[in-house]
């Protein structure tokens, strides 16, 4: 009887951006995506189902076992902490770079700093590593607001095009970190279940160097 695997992906970008890379490893949805409701998804490989997450999600249920491999940004690893997590595969997709930024022009004060970002462990530690104090607000979205409204000096984000940011009158400042997407694979099923999770680690590399 093989072994069931059960493999957490992003919603959105990410998501859209993986399912050709698991195609070429074997795995394709049956369903629709993109006109289900479901979070569950069978695969033309019957013994592999794919869960539907937010991202943020991914990490937590890799890491106690929900899931046996999960597909998310590096940006929400470093937040997580990728405690129980392999991450044996750069899918180099959903490229794009997490910044401070803040109003354009403005030079951000010389003191103790507020700053607003969904990034709160990430943020603390670059400011922490910089030898600055910050004041940390955890927003969930619309950051951009903050320093507009006051709110904070500056913000931590990830950064695409910019677009959004000169659309509000902001620009980019301090580069953390370049964040991409990666595979993760929780470690007891990546000793229990290798010979069904190596082929698709395998597979997908394959399918990664293809296209670059």
């Amino acid at each position: 009887m093989p072994q069931s695997i059960t493999i957490a992906l992003s919603k959105g970008r990410i998501l859209e951006e993986t399912l050709p890379l698991l195609a070429d490893a074997g795995i394709e949805l049956i369903d629709d995506v993109k006109k289900s409701r479901k979070l569950v998804f069978p695969t033309t490989d019957p013994d592999v189902r794919v869960l539907i997450l937010r991202a943020t999600d991914v990490p937590t249920y890799v890491q106690y076992g929900g899931a046996d491999l999960g597909v998310t940004g590096k940006d929400v690893l470093m937040e997580h902490g990728g405690e129980g997590l392999y991450e044996p595969l750069d899918l180099n997709i959903a490229r794009c770079r997490l910044m401070t930024a803040g109003p354009k022009g403005e030079t951000p004060p010389a003191g103790r700093i507020r700053v607003a970002t969904k990034f709160v462990n990430m943020a603390r530690r670059y400011y922490a590593a910089q030898g600055r104090q910050a004041d940390i607000i955890k927003l969930y979205g619309a950051m951009e607001l903050a320093p507009i409204l006051g709110l904070a000096d500056e913000i931590v984000d990830i950064v695409d095009t910019g677009n959004t940011l000169k659309a509000n009158g902001l620009e980019a400042r301090e580069l953390i970190d370049h964040i991409s997407t990666r595979l993760v694979v929780n470690r007891a099923s990546m000793k229990m279940k290798h010979e069904r999770i190596n082929p698709i680690i395998e597979k997908m590399a394959a399918a990664v160097e293809k296209r670059r």
